[in-house]
């Protein structure tokens, strides 16, 4: 059968959606074509073994489960059977029992298939067809000779390829949730490309590839990554393997797979992140579009609890994102499925928005994750895509590309390749989808990747750019300058202890504790409060400033204190007169009320005379790893700060990739007679549009 031959075979089959109109909805229409294409080619693979099935099945009353299993499927020769007496053509016998007849024939399949048609849920679609008086037809319709689903006419492969094609329009069909389990085709081929055109062994005979999708969706990944492979070798064996946390996807993957004559058990249901499946294997060749911007508090517990006890046993050692994006975290799943390098290694690719690319400060988690990736070599190269590419969003997307077994020629570098404006505009939008990749378009950005050249150009525009592996790395620096305060025991700094949460604590609980853990009671705490106002009031009028030079500034009124030093002096000697001794805290409470930050004061020094650094006046640096700190400092702080300095001991290592900065085009501003223009023909539409509401 031709490539032409099953697209037609699809669009035949699709084309009985025509019955289901009115009661269905257009993004429907997969829940009843699906399961019935899958149902009747099932039905066509078993039909020459029928007869000898259910004679075998008569024999093995009372046995168990794994014993007819065994027995039937080997009668049949595929990994499944039915023991109903029923058959896609009976099933119409009855007029007035279809939807029994249906859900009859469909029980009496294997365990494996039952699973499939559960999770599809057409037990209700069957009901709902029977309630609008619908059954009858569309069965009839999937009976007709044109629809020969036997192996004699259609094989392994072009019933899977058919059954893609119908997966591609019913997901089409239903592009408003089409992004949460479904990827475009083409950027599928661009993956597969990427990850495979360079795989010098896959021409080998009978070469056996293990592939793996921990996001599978309904296995478009894992089927084209296939097709490549056969295509290029038939002798090839690739094996396929995938988990979906998604009921309807994870049966139409199974499905596919048993449609093909794959190993449908490969395929798991469950949550990769919390439960993963195939923790026993490593894979060649790694495929995924993770879903990302989604949170993943539901695997929360299960993620930390794995990041905290097993570290780099486990998945998550290098770190965790953030709780409102988990994409990172199914790469270091995948990353921990790689085999080792002496065992052949890996590649991946893998689909993601741009924010692992940059979100998170040093040290986060983020940052770490790619650190480790990158510190390990493994990344091997990122390509921008274009915008506008996926069904349920616009947002600007990437294919990471890494493997623990670089080409020498890449081995501590990463290739960068701009591919945004690879695309062509669709004639019919779907949902977000306005832009697809053509196929000459997909070669040329394989070409690009694979030819691994620096400042490579693509028209006018450089789209290719290798860097070191440092390159992306940074040390994120703290830089600190002197805390200069002066300080004064003016009324209107004396008043600012009315917001100090340690003053007003002292009258506004009834039971709190001195720092010896005395309590006290909150008169106790009112009188300590007049106290120490008492004790402010008499150090402001504790007689005329001093002279200028002695730490203080000459001026009529209360002493204005340069130095911190002569100020506590004088406050210890006041407190002395009142009879008080200040707690710790008070005395933070009244050097915060009665301070201001000012350039002409001393710098406040702590008890080894170390300048105190300023928090308000902190900031930061990220150098390059490649550049020496001090020099970097010299060269970028200190002509602007002199009097700053670097606290060593908060210094982070970072890592982000700048992949939009290093292809920025600059886009000059519009010539203004133009804006002017516009300006113009808007005023005169809008002056329309009140003349038209006014008359």
């Amino acid at each position: 059968m031709s490539t032409d031959t099953h697209q037609q075979l699809a669009n035949f089959i699709w084309s009985i959606c025509n019955l289901l109109r009115g009661p269905y909805k257009r993004n429907e229409y997969r829940k009843v074509i699906l399961p019935l294409t899958v149902l009747k080619r099932f039905d066509s693979v078993l039909a020459a073994t029928k007869e000898k099935v259910l004679k075998e099945d008569a024999k093995l009353t009372g046995k168990s489960d794994s014993v007819k299993v065994g027995v039937l499927t080997g009668v049949t020769g595929v990994p499944f059977y039915n023991t109903s007496p029923l058959t896609f053509a009976k099933l119409l016998d009855d007029t007035g029992n279809v939807a029994a007849s249906v859900t009859g024939y469909i029980n009496g399949f294997s365990p494996n298939v039952r699973a499939i048609f559960e999770k599809f849920k057409f037990g209700e679609q069957v009901a709902f067809m029977a309630e609008k008086d619908l059954l009858y037809s569309v069965i009839k319709a999937f009976q007709k000779d044109e629809l020969d689903l036997s192996l004699e006419k259609v094989d392994n492969i072009q019933m899977g390829y058919a059954f893609e094609e119908l997966i591609r329009i019913g997901a089409e069909q239903s592009n408003e949730e089409a992004g949460d389990h479904f990827t475009p085709r083409e950027v599928i081929r661009l993956m597969v490309d990427l990850l495979l055109s360079e795989e010098t062994d896959l021409a080998k005979s009978a070469v056996v590839k293990m592939i793996y999708d921990p996001t599978c969706g309904t296995g478009g990944m894992l089927s084209e990554a296939e097709r490549y492979i056969r295509e290029l070798n038939n002798k090839a064996k690739p094996h396929l393997f995938g988990q979906d946390f998604n009921d309807e996807s994870w049966a139409v993957c199974r499905a596919d797979m048993l449609i093909k004559g794959e190993n449908a058990d490969n395929i798991i249901l469950g949550d990769t992140l919390k439960d993963p499946g195939h923790t026993d294997k490593q894979f060649d060749y790694m495929l995924a579009n993770p879903p990302f911007g989604v949170e993943w508090k539901q695997q929360l517990k299960a993620v930390e609890d794995e990041h905290e006890k097993k570290k780099f046993a486990g998945r998550f050692g290098a770190g965790l994102p953030r709780i409102n994006d988990g994409a990172l975290l199914f790469l270091q799943h995948m990353l921990s499925m790689m085999r080792p390098v002496d065992k052949g290694g890996s590649r991946i690719a893998i689909v993601f928005n741009g924010s692992p690319l940059f979100t998170g400060d040093a040290g986060g988690g983020e940052s770490e994750i790619r650190r480790w990736i990158i510190e390990n070599d493994w990344l091997e190269g990122i390509v921008a895509l274009p915008d506008q590419l996926f069904y349920n969003t616009g947002i600007s997307t990437y294919i990471w590309v890494l493997t623990n077994r670089k080409t020498k020629a890449r081995k501590g570098k990463v290739q960068l390749i701009d591919a945004r404006s690879f695309s062509v505009k669709m004639r019919k939008s779907l949902g977000n989808k306005r832009n697809l990749i053509s196929d000459p378009q997909i070669q040329d950005i394989t070409r690009l990747y694979g030819a691994f050249a620096n400042d490579a150009k693509h028209g006018d525009h450089i789209v290719s750019k290798i860097f070191p592996n440092s390159y992306f790395g940074y040390r994120k620096i703290t830089v600190e300058r002197p805390l200069q305060l002066n300080f004064q025991a003016s009324p209107e700094r004396i008043a600012r202890l009315a917001e100090q949460k340690t003053f007003v604590n002292l009258a506004t609980s009834k039971k709190t504790k001195d720092e010896a853990g005395r309590l006290k009671d909150i008169e106790a705490g009112k009188a300590r409060q007049e106290a120490i106002l008492a004790m402010l009031n008499a150090l402001c009028h504790s007689g005329p400033s001093s002279r200028p030079g002695a730490g203080t500034e000459s001026r009529k009124g209360p002493k204005l204190y340069l130095d911190r030093a002569q100020f506590l002096a004088d406050l210890k000697k006041a407190s002395k007169a009142a009879g008080l001794s200040l707690e710790a805290s008070e005395l933070k409470a009244i050097l915060s009320a009665l301070s201001e930050r000012d350039p002409k004061a001393k710098v406040c020094t702590d008890a080894k005379g170390k300048p105190e650094p300023d928090a308000d006046l902190r900031d930061t640096e990220s150098v390059p790893l490649d550049d020496d700190i001090h020099a970097y400092f010299k060269r970028e702080v200190l002509p602007h700060v002199p009097d700053a300095w670097i606290d060593a001991n908060k210094e982070k290592i970072g890592y982000e990739i700048p992949l939009t900065r290093e292809f920025y085009r600059y886009q000059p501003p519009r010539e203004l007679a133009v804006i002017e223009g516009e300006i113009a023909t808007l005023e005169k539409e809008i002056l329309g549009m009140l003349k038209d509401i006014t008359v």
